[in-house]
């Protein structure tokens, strides 16, 4: 499956076509190029040598003015072109994506990306953020690593998701609970292990002492503690070949699909995964679109479609819960789900995580009944959200600060039966 080709028309847009791979590069104007992806430009009219028209229109009656301006210039591979952009793009005001947007800002959202079918259809930055400006991903780094484990099988360097951790962590194989532990119990938080505090990591030498508190399987425990577990298993892995775990992710995911992280806290010279990693909007939305279109970019294989799958299959444990995605499998309440310190109630507003997805809540009841089964989701403090519905050809990207915030009501907005959306 190729990525679709990019159009836009209707009333304000000339047809225009374009690949699915965006770019996003800071120039000294402050605008910045979306390589790939429909975008209204806005700024100095010029005509270039790929001969696209730049058009002005205006809804003749209508109370919303908007001026278009779009510039591309068509590069080597022929599909692929350049669209100019302010940081503040606004395609299609269609009256649920306004209200989505508008709840967004209005609870501290910085920033509000959605891709339906290979288009940019709409996209704005609220409260000072701008597209160039990389925000941190929180908790949605963790997703990750469910991506490099993906890699690292089809690269084999393990067996299988159910391969033991125990084979590279050697010195677990004579502890009765450690042994058994295997690398899809590691990431889909049903280890046992201790959680840790996600703002907080252990290094990752420490993490793999971490206190052992329930058998595999049996409990959902959500924490930090068993990212860096992988942290040091993706080390040793990879050690022979002197690379670091993000340089293995930036070789073998990031730079396929020209997608680059800003900045990434490390700890021992190893980037911590529960929540390190800072990114653009845009730059966030490749790795997403990767996913969307289950591991091909411009028509070229990156990694296995059936190895992510596997990644949305939640557990016995936590259903609405996979191998780092966030699911809405299930709705029947009852789960063994702790959050940060076996789930006593209040605990994230004490650490200062209020705005972590209700994990309990999204635990038993998942991201709303009425929303469609296949979504799934990055999600991390502050309300840092990369939704994909594979159902609905739809990524959406919202970034924000600490506040409070409910996806349910978001996506109930965003999908409402007005919308453009089918």
């Amino acid at each position: 499956m190729t990525l679709p080709p990019l159009v836009l028309s209707g009333p304000l847009f000339p047809k225009y076509a374009g690949n699915c791979a965006p770019s996003a590069t800071k120039k000294a104007s402050g605008e910045s190029k979306w390589r790939g992806h429909s975008n209204v430009a806005t700024g100095k009219r010029g005509a270039n040598r790929g001969g696209i028209i730049v058009r002005k229109a205006i809804f003749a009656g209508a109370v919303i003015l908007i001026s278009v301006f779009a510039a591309a210039r068509i590069a080597h591979q022929g599909s692929s072109a350049q669209i100019q952009t302010q940081s503040q793009t606004l395609l299609f005001d269609d009256p649920p994506f306004r209200k989505a947007a508008n709840y967004s800002r209005e609870h501290r959202g910085l920033s509000i990306l959605v891709i339906k079918d290979g288009k940019t259809v709409f996209e704005e930055y609220h409260n000072g953020h701008t597209a160039t400006t990389a925000w941190t991903l929180a908790s949605g780094t963790k997703s990750f690593s469910g991506v490099i484990l993906a890699a690292a099988i089809e690269d084999k360097l393990f067996a299988g998701f159910d391969e033991k951790v125990s084979e590279t962590i050697t010195e677990w194989k004579n502890d009765p609970r450690r042994s058994q532990i295997t690398l899809r119990q590691l990431l889909q938080l049903t280890s046992g292990v201790t959680t840790g505090l996600t703002a907080v990591p252990p290094t990752y030498s420490a993490a793999i002492k971490g206190e052992i508190v329930a058998d595999a399987g049996k409990e959902f425990r959500y924490g930090a503690t068993a990212f860096q577990i992988f942290g040091e298993v993706m080390r040793r892995k990879l050690a022979p070949r002197r690379e670091s775990v993000r340089q293995y992710l930036e070789r073998r995911i990031l730079d396929p699909i020209g997608a680059s992280v800003a900045r990434w806290n490390e700890q021992e010279g190893q980037p911590n995964l529960p929540s390190g990693a800072y990114m653009t909007t845009r730059e966030w939305a490749k790795f997403g679109l990767l996913l969307l279109n289950e591991g091909q970019w411009e028509g070229k294989r990156v990694i296995r479609k059936d190895l992510l799958a596997e990644l949305y299959k939640g557990s016995e444990a936590n259903p609405n819960y996979g191998i780092t995605f966030w699911l809405n499998r299930y709705h029947g309440g009852e789960t063994t789900a702790r959050v940060e310190g076996a789930g006593r109630r209040g605990i994230l507003r004490r650490l200062g995580m209020r705005g972590e997805p209700a994990f309990e809540r999204v635990s038993g009841y998942g991201f709303g009944r009425d929303l469609p089964h296949d979504v799934f989701a990055a999600a991390g403090g502050g309300n840092q959200r990369l939704y994909v519905i594979r159902s609905r050809g739809l990524l959406v990207v919202r970034q924000g600060r600490l506040a409070k915030f409910d996806d349910e009501h978001f996506l109930g907005l965003l999908l409402s039966e007005k919308s453009v959306l089918p």
